[in-house]
């Protein structure tokens, strides 16, 4: 029996070293960047859990933000790398506290006559906002933290989610006072 656990062990204890990192790189804003980026990630082995990319203010430049789950030496190990890429023009890891993060999703929840009342005071609640509606649906726009946008999603399930879309983080460092 004891010899049966030991791989789930070795994995858990592989798993727990693992932690969601959020990277964000300046990136010359030209075709092929992202793809070679992404080439570097997916050639490697590493995850991509979510992917955001945007012109910044100078049209010049892009912002990538990419969230992985590694532990440390890998983290340093892809940090390296993403630095080696010729239009990578700065990268940092913005997974703690001295960041602002959020997150957008549109849920497309059934709105059924004797849900909608209630959906709408969570909604309000939450303070996102409904921007479309159907006969029998709504959908409803909300940015905030992670754990905002999974309880508002729990509390939406028992409606019925038709559908959703979500960004993963966001993230900018935060600037000092």
């Amino acid at each position: 029996m004891a010899d049966k656990n030991t791989p789930d062990e070795d994995i858990r204890i592989v798993n727990m070293n693992e932690e969601k990192h959020i990277f964000t790189m300046l990136v010359d804003n030209e075709p092929g960047v992202l793809s070679r980026v992404v080439g570097l990630f997916s050639g490697r082995g590493f995850n991509i859990d979510s992917l955001v990319v945007a012109e910044t203010i100078d049209p010049k430049i892009s912002r990538i933000t990419i969230v992985t789950k590694a532990d440390r030496p890998v983290l340093e190990q892809i940090e390296k790398q993403l630095n080696k890429l010729v239009n990578v023009i700065k990268i940092r890891d913005l997974t703690g506290p001295e960041a602002v993060k959020r997150e957008m999703a549109l849920i497309c929840v059934k709105a059924k006559t004797e849900y909608r009342a209630e959906i709408l005071r969570i909604v309000d609640i939450f303070r996102c906002q409904v921007v479309d509606v159907g006969r029998e649906h709504y959908i409803i726009e909300v940015t905030g933290e992670a754990g905002k946008l999974e309880a508002l999603i729990q509390l939406m399930k028992p409606m019925g989610i038709k559908k959703i879309a979500r960004t993963g983080p966001l993230a900018l460092i935060r600037e000092p006072n």
